[in-house]
């Protein structure tokens, strides 16, 4: 069996897509696939061109075993929407000159990872010349989680997206959705077949991982560690809520567009328990993660189909979860009893929150308790990818 996965983001960049494909990769070849990873040239997220790399149309290397195949792209992290919708439309062009290298290849299976939209286009593209099956993979409903963002408004160009959206679920053989919200709208928009595909967490890098016994330092340390931008605000929860005053501390590890703004208010008030600090590698994540008693997981609102991977994270780390937003990703915090919710935007409510964890050591004990068993149970990458395997297995010879 042999797989192609096409993707903008990939390793060594840092953050949750990079992490999760590449585990996906590393685990499709111990099963015994043949695999090979399609990608932009890493830039992420700092919108520049890793030095290394700098100067490059294409470079192929080996990354843990993996032949990857990389193709320049016009790199940025700008808000503003023209310079992103180019850097995603320039790897969607570029990664098409990897079609000889494909068909020499000659997958059974192209997984193209989406957004962005048009990188899935590129890979029915590859899919139809060279007899493979297209698996779209959607993290997020695109364009409607842009839309959602503000980034996109409606009206004709949103139509044509939302109609290019559409086509290509009717095309691909199969899509596969992170959430239960996904999945149902690939259902009611024509996709063929579908399948919950969460993101889950490979809980064996957290394995042996030792968290202190009631608060790590007498005080409760508190980490968000992921994208810095316009759908988590932490700029603004770090400007509204005296962290020191409530008694903890809130530790910011990352990168994006809003880090010039947090390093502005954390040097402004150093007094209000703010502590931002450079993103970390892949690998130091689950020993960072033991080090803090509880993670904070915001979306300024309501995202349909999204669910932060960095919930599956801080269960596996035996963290219990804040989480400051609603839809799935709430529902599952509140389901599983693995952190408290608050609606997005209330920093009312978050304080509130906060306070209950410092003020009850058995609620914070229950909740972590909760959250590693949940990931070793629901969420463990190392059952979720197995059985996709298994279930892609089934369609091998169906065209």
């Amino acid at each position: 069996m042999k797989i192609v996965i096409l993707t903008q983001y990939f390793y060594p960049e840092t953050g949750a897509p990079q992490n999760r494909l590449l585990e996906l990769s590393q685990m499709f070849t111990d099963l015994g696939w043949k695999v090979k990873v399609v990608t932009a040239l890493p830039n992420y997220p700092k919108g520049k061109i890793f030095a290394e790399y700098s100067g490059l149309l294409r470079k192929r290397e080996k990354i843990s075993g993996i032949d990857v195949e990389r193709y320049w792209l016009y790199a940025s992290n700008q808000p503003r929407s023209l310079p992103r919708i180019v850097s995603m439309l320039s790897i969607s062009f570029t990664s098409l000159f990897s079609v000889s290298s494909v068909r020499k290849f000659r997958p059974d299976y192209i997984f193209a990872e989406s957004p962005p939209l048009t990188l899935a286009l590129s890979g029915l593209v590859l899919a139809r010349s060279c007899g493979a099956k297209l698996l779209m993979n959607v993290s997020d409903i695109w364009p409607l989680s842009a839309k959602e963002l503000g980034s996109v408004s409606d009206g004709k160009l949103y139509r044509a997206i939302e109609s290019l959206e559409k086509y290509l679920y009717r095309n691909a053989f199969m899509c596969t959705g992170q959430s239960e919200e996904i999945v149902d709208h690939l259902r009611k928009s024509g996709a063929k077949r579908q399948y919950l595909f969460r993101n889950g967490v490979d809980v064996k890098r957290f394995a042996g991982l030792k968290k202190p016994e009631g608060l790590s330092s007498g005080k409760m340390r508190i980490i968000y560690a992921g994208l810095l931008g316009v759908a988590q605000k932490i700029s603004v929860i770090a400007e509204g809520i005296d962290f020191t005053e409530l008694g903890c501390e809130f530790h910011i590890y990352g990168e994006g567009a809003e880090r010039i703004a947090i390093q502005d208010l954390v040097s402004r008030h150093p007094e209000r328990g703010v502590f931002l600090h450079d993103p970390v590698p892949r690998e130091k994540v689950p020993a960072l993660l033991s080090e803090f008693d509880c993670a904070l997981i915001p979306l300024v609102r309501n995202i349909y189909g999204a669910v932060p991977s960095k919930i599956y994270e801080a269960m596996s780390a035996g963290l219990p979860i804040l989480f400051s937003g609603s839809g799935e990703g709430a529902a599952i915090v509140s389901s599983r009893n693995v952190g408290l919710v608050n609606p997005p935007g209330d920093l009312n409510a978050l304080s509130g929150n906060i306070r209950k964890l410092i003020d009850d050591a058995r609620l914070l004990k229950q909740l972590s308790e909760n959250c590693t068993a949940t990931a070793n149970k629901e969420f463990d990458r190392n059952k979720i990818i197995p059985e996709f395997a298994e279930e892609l297995k089934k369609y091998l010879h169906e065209q």
